[in-house]
């Protein structure tokens, strides 16, 4: 699945000209969290955000530095501090450095972004124009679709089974051919041996990943010495 099939558009923009206040309206009236920034001719050049107008000196918010901190950080820094604190139009608050993707990126290239970056809302660019954006509501509006939804006919317990066992033994973390699956009508039982109580809850969850799957019961158990195992 590629970015242009999931993105929100048309995008709500802002002009880099325009006024913080104006900023702040558009956000609150259209229920967004960022803001493009573009020129008339729809070139991206920034990106504003609610944390942009977190800083302020209006709420008694402005970065504070101590004195020595000043001094080695030097005159440049603290002016930009001032200016994102105090400045009153969009140019002088906003991001230009914008992370941005191709209508073309998948969702996992999107997902990276936004945890590389640790950032909320990717703009989805062509040819130096947006075209859409991409939030993390977006992308959990594609996960609730892609989740198995409750009440379908349970498959056959032998499919279960297999399907289980094919989720857990590509895993590292699984011990390979160490947990054994049983199923009946679309109970699944866990046996055998961890090492370590998060294998417990990742097999768990491997199982209850699988459709069909009506509850798990936990039948593994602690083991902490690994080489009896491996001998045995």
């Amino acid at each position: 699945m590629q970015a242009e099939s999931i993105m929100t558009k048309p995008v709500i923009t802002t002009d880099a000209n325009a006024t913080i206040a104006e900023g702040i309206e558009l956000m609150l009236s259209n229920k967004v969290s960022c803001l493009p920034v573009t020129n008339s001719d729809g070139t991206l050049v920034g990106i504003v955000s609610k944390s942009d107008f977190l800083r302020r000196e209006e709420l008694g918010t402005q970065r504070v530095r101590p004195r020595w901190l000043e001094f080695d950080l030097g005159p440049g820094t603290t002016a930009n501090d001032y200016m994102r604190s105090n400045g009153r139009i969009i140019h002088e608050v906003m991001t230009t450095h914008v992370i941005s993707a191709p209508p073309g990126a998948s969702i996992a290239d999107i997902v990276d972004l936004m945890m590389q970056h640790r950032i909320n809302n990717v703009p989805i660019v062509d040819r130096e124009r947006v075209v859409g954006i991409i939030t993390r509501t977006d992308l959990l509006l594609v996960l609730i679709r892609a989740i198995p939804k409750q009440g379908t006919p349970p498959p056959d317990d032998d499919l279960i089974r297999k399907a289980i066992l094919a989720e857990l033994q590509p895993q590292t973390w699984s011990g390979g051919d160490l947990i054994d699956v049983r199923v009946s009508n679309g109970f699944v039982e866990l046996k055998g041996a961890i090492v370590d109580e998060r294998q417990r809850k990742a097999a768990i969850v491997a199982a209850e990943k699988v459709a069909g799957v009506g509850q798990v019961k936990d039948g593994l158990f602690l083991n902490t010495d690994p080489f009896s195992v491996m001998v045995s």
